[in-house]
C-alpha cells in the first residue's frame, strides 16, 4: 500500500504538479500515563512507516480522531471511572482533536485536513458539547499557527459502523431503518449555524 500510494502521488504529480495529494490516518491522541510509558512503542505499532511516507510523499496529512489511548510502561491505561463514555465505549474526549493536530504538525509538519471528528451519544446535547469543544481546539491550533484547514464531522447520518451495526447513532441526522426518513437532529442545525458564521476561521 505505502509503494503504491507513492507510485499514485508520482504519477499525479507528473500529469498535474500543482494537484495537491496527501494522505489520512487514523490518529487518536496517545498519552503518557507518567514515565517510563509504551507511548512510543504504541505510535510504531500503529503508524508504521506511514510517518515517513506523510513526509515524503504527501502534500498534506489528514487527521481522523475520536477520543485519547493512555499507556503507562505496561501497556493501555483504562480511562477514569469516573469518565464520560460514549456509545462506542471509549471516553467522550473531544480535547483530543486539538492534541493530535499539534502531534500532526509537530511530527509530519504538512497542512492537516480533519477528515473524521464525531461522537456516538444518545443525547444530541451532548453531540453539540463535543462538536464546540473539537472546534474550539482547532481555534486554538489556527491561533498557534498550524495550518488546519478542514473540519469534517462524522457523520452527517446514521451509518452501519463496523460491528456495532446500527447501535451507535453519530448521525447530524438519525434515520428511521424503516421509513428511511431522515430527520436533522439539533447537532445538525448547531453546527449548520457555526458553518454559516464561518466561526472557525475568525472571519
Amino acid at each position: 500500500m505505502q509503494e503504491a500510494h507513492r507510485q499514485a502521488y508520482a504519477a499525479i504529480k507528473a500529469a498535474r504538479p500543482e494537484l495537491p495529494v496527501g494522505i489520512t490516518l487514523t490518529t487518536q491522541d496517545i498519552q503518557s500515563a507518567g514515565a517510563p510509558s509504551l507511548v512510543a512503542d504504541y505510535e510504531r505499532r500503529l503508524y508504521g512507516d506511514w510517518i515517513d511516507v506523510a513526509r515524503d510523499h504527501a502534500d498534506f496529512f489528514g487527521v481522523q480522531c475520536y477520543t485519547r489511548l493512555v499507556f503507562d510502561e505496561k501497556g493501555m491505561v483504562p480511562p477514569p471511572k469516573d469518565a464520560e463514555k460514549t456509545l462506542s465505549g471509549y471516553e467522550f474526549y473531544p480535547q483530543a482533536l486539538a492534541n493530535t493536530i499539534r502531534w500532526a504538525h509537530r511530527t509530519i509538519g504538512k497542512p492537516i485536513y480533519v477528515t473524521e471528528s464525531g461522537v456516538a451519544v444518545a443525547d444530541d446535547a451532548r453531540r453539540i458539547a463535543f462538536i464546540d469543544a473539537a472546534l474550539d481546539g482547532v481555534r486554538a491550533c489556527l491561533d498557534e499557527g498550524i495550518a488546519v484547514h478542514s473540519y469534517i464531522y462524522w457523520s452527517l447520518l446514521d451509518n452501519f459502523e463496523w460491528t456495532s451495526g446500527y447501535a451507535v447513532p453519530f448521525g447530524l441526522a438519525a434515520v428511521d431503518r424503516d421509513t428511511f426518513v431522515r430527520a436533522p437532529r439539533p447537532s445538525a442545525h448547531h453546527f449548520g449555524a457555526i458553518a454559516r458564521a464561518n466561526r472557525i476561521n475568525g472571519s
